[in-house]
């Protein structure tokens, strides 16, 4: 999992989620088939 300031999809398969954390605040995460493409950010 690579945390980053900007997550983006590399790949065709990576899909983006928005879900909220504890806090309220939004947290942009990528899902793909490839594990090292699982990004998070916020």
């Amino acid at each position: 999992m690579k945390v980053r300031a900007s997550a983006k999809p590399i790949c065709k398969d990576c899909r983006l989620i928005i879900r909220r954390n504890g806090q309220g605040k939004k947290v942009r995460r990528i899902v793909c088939k490839n594990p090292r493409h699982k990004q998070r950010q916020g």
